[in-house]
């Protein structure tokens, strides 16, 4: 079963986790996920449990559990729908005029014309 493992501290390391696991069963993997520019933990992270019941255990017991003053969330993690999954090139509802973009007046905004010398 894979755990999604939510509100950690920043500090915490990935065998720090494997640990608090270990104690309710067999741990496959265990990742922290972490910026990929400034390497920081971004709080959140999985763990892979190959005994469901051993998962659910684990679950149920660390969910809400204090680690290192804080509260953590712990439950089984779902996958996305594909759908769902971002892009780095999606609109998401804004506008969608693409060009020069900004001019709500209509017309072109690329200078020229009649509107004085701006040069």
């Amino acid at each position: 079963m894979n755990i999604f493992v939510g509100s950690l501290p920043f500090s915490i390391e990935e065998a720090d986790l494997r640990e608090s696991f270990e104690a309710y069963g067999a741990v496959d993997s265990v990742k922290i996920i972490s910026d990929k520019f400034t390497g920081r933990s971004k709080g959140f992270g999985f763990v892979e449990m190959p005994n469901d019941d051993e998962a659910q255990k684990a679950i149920d017991e660390l969910n809400g559990a204090t680690v290192q003053g804080r509260a953590i969330v712990v439950n089984k993690s779902e996958p996305k729908p594909e759908g769902e999954r971002r892009s780095f090139n999606n609109n998401r509802g804004g506008d969608s005029r693409g060009g020069y973009g900004g001019n709500s007046r209509g017309g072109d905004n690329r200078g020229g014309g009649d509107r004085g010398g701006r040069y």
